[in-house]
C-alpha cells in the first residue's frame, strides 16, 4: 500500500473511532503532503512528491512537535505538551522503525567505503545518499553529527 493511500485509511479509521488527536493529525499530514504535491507539479514533477520525500516530510512534522512540546512544557502548559506528544506517537506509525546507533553507525561506515570518501568536504554527497536511501528510518540530525565525528578523525 502506497503512502497516500496508507493516510486515507488511517483518516476514516480514526473519524470511525471518533480519536480526535488521530483524526486532526492525519488531516494534516494529508494537507501537508497535498502542498507538497502541488509545489512539485509546479516545477514538473506531475507525479507530485516520492516516498522518501514523504518521510522527510513526517520526520519534519515530528521535530516540530517535539520542539513545540518542550516549549508548552517550559511554560508549563503540560496539556498542550501532552497534546504535542501525543500528534507525534500518530505520525510514528507511518514510519518505517527506527534504526539505533549503532546500526547508523555501520550503515555510515560502510557509504564511507562504497563511495570512497575521505574527508569533510564530501559530507554533503554522503548525507544525500543517507537521505535517498534511509529517508523516516534515522535522525538525520544525529547522523549527519555522527557523520562529522567519523570524518573529522
Amino acid at each position: 500500500m502506497d503512502k497516500r493511500t496508507e493516510f486515507t485509511t488511517a483518516l476514516k479509521e480514526a473519524v470511525k473511532a471518533r480519536d480526535e488527536i488521530a483524526t486532526g493529525t492525519v488531516r494534516l499530514i494529508i494537507a501537508a503532503l497535498k502542498e507538497r504535491d502541488i509545489n512539485a507539479r509546479g516545477s514538473g514533477r506531475a507525479e507530485g512528491i516520492n516516498d522518501s520525500e514523504i518521510m522527510s516530510m513526517l520526520q519534519g512534522m515530528i521535530k516540530q512537535r517535539q520542539e513545540s512540546a518542550e516549549t508548552y512544557a517550559k511554560a508549563n502548559r503540560p496539556e498542550l505538551a501532552d497534546r504535542e506528544n501525543k500528534e507525534i506517537e500518530v505520525i510514528k506509525r507511518f514510519l518505517p522503525k527506527q534504526m539505533n546507533d549503532d546500526e547508523v553507525k555501520k550503515v555510515i561506515d560502510g557509504l564511507i567505503n562504497d563511495m570512497n570518501i575521505r574527508d569533510v568536504r564530501e559530507m554533503g554527497k554522503l548525507m544525500a545518499e543517507l537521505k535517498t536511501r534511509y529517508a523516516g528510518q534515522m535522525d538525520m540530525g544525529k547522523a549527519s553529527g555522527m557523520v562529522k565525528e567519523r570524518l573529522a578523525s
